[in-house]
């Protein structure tokens, strides 16, 4: 394999959608990686990204994959497509980095991740808030028991737009499709938990769908969904620690995230008005009894990656290409993806049944 690590970008249509605005600034901003094909459904449109980015182009996935110079297939399309885009890149023995949801339901996303137990390659998972330096170094803080004995957290995320839907967001009102409120906001929210501070043990859970209609504000149609929008967890984290989390599209004025974390000896509280995993986060905190004040991140967390959606994506792409080159893990690949699914199919099964739930 060449020194530089090879991606063919599946899903680059040139100027828009979130492979413009996160992936293509993530690969230029990232060391030891580099973009070096496109491929799209049409050929129209697959040519148009090849001028764009300066690479070959491709519109059929299989002709992508037959690459021997590419060494990563990078799948930025829609949950639905991610399976069948995916497993060929997997069957072509390529290392495969697969937005998030992995897959549109449990199911594919267990398939996924045995077909790259099989294939041996790097796996690499768009849950990029496991690269974000601020939700890095409260893990570091909660490694040196800087918290003591966590008596409280309290995490909500109420994002907006919930009424400001287009035509081309329709599909994502069906929970089928597997690309929803519950399973981006959620997952990635539930992610960062257990990433700062340890995975959940058990649960009690209420996912709702608290509106069930949306007014379309292209075409002003309205439309029936099924995807939750809402989602109320109760429970504890390995350790015992207990948590409670609040999650909602809202219609208007939405607060965006916060996460506080109240223990014996140290207080955090972490906010930010958009995705933690794509906005930046402001962060307090205070020893004992002292003022709550703004931290500064330590200096070896501190890099030149931009700001906005591209910064943590590049992260996750320079470490995805160390791990290729040493032959080492990374993480979050399928499987941990994996994980998360099935930790959001447990929330949905307690919600259905009413009940409380060991997480293992």
């Amino acid at each position: 394999m060449a020194d530089i690590v090879k991606v063919g970008l599946v899903g680059a249509s040139a100027g828009a959608g979130w492979s413009s605005v996160a992936h293509i600034p993530a690969l230029q901003a990232a060391s030891g990686i580099e973009l070096a094909a496109v491929c799209t459904s049409r050929s129209e449109s697959a040519a148009a990204a090849g001028e764009a980015y300066g690479v070959p182009s491709y519109f059929d996935v299989r002709d992508l994959v037959a690459q021997e110079d590419i060494d990563v297939v990078s799948v930025v399309v829609r949950v639905p497509k991610h399976r069948e885009l995916a497993m060929a890149a997997l069957e072509a023995g390529k290392h495969v980095f697969s937005e998030w949801p992995l897959g549109a339901n449990l199911a594919e996303a267990e398939e996924m991740a045995t077909g790259a137990r099989k294939a041996g390659v790097v796996t690499a998972v768009g849950l990029q808030g496991r690269h974000d330096p601020t939700l890095t170094y409260i893990r570091q803080l909660h490694a040196e028991g800087w918290f003591g004995q966590i008596v409280a957290v309290d995490v909500t995320m109420l994002s907006g737009g919930a009424l400001a839907h287009s035509s081309a967001d329709a599909w994502m009102g069906v929970k089928a499709n597997g690309a929803n409120f519950m399973t981006i906001v959620g997952g990635h929210t539930l992610d960062a938990i257990s990433y700062c501070l340890s995975p959940f043990a058990e649960l009690s859970a209420s996912v709702a769908t608290r509106l069930p209609e949306w007014q379309l504000s292209d075409t002003r149609e309205t439309i029936h969904v099924d995807a939750p929008d809402s989602i109320v967890v109760s429970g504890a984290l390995a350790g015992g620690a207990p948590v409670s989390l609040h999650a909602a599209s809202v219609p208007h004025n939405a607060a965006g995230w916060r996460m506080q974390i109240y223990g014996t000896e140290g207080t955090i509280v972490a906010s930010t008005s958009g995705l933690p995993q794509i906005t930046p986060i402001t962060l307090s905190g205070a020893r004992g009894s002292d003022a709550l004040e703004e931290l500064a991140l330590p200096t070896g967390l501190s890099d030149g990656f931009p700001g906005g959606p591209a910064g943590n994506v590049g992260r996750a792409y320079q470490h995805m290409a160390e791990a290729i080159g040493s032959g080492q893990s990374f993480s979050p690949d399928f499987a941990h993806a994996e994980g998360v699914h099935r930790l959001l199919d447990l929330i949905e099964q307690s919600s259905t049944a009413g009940t409380s739930v060991s997480v293992s």
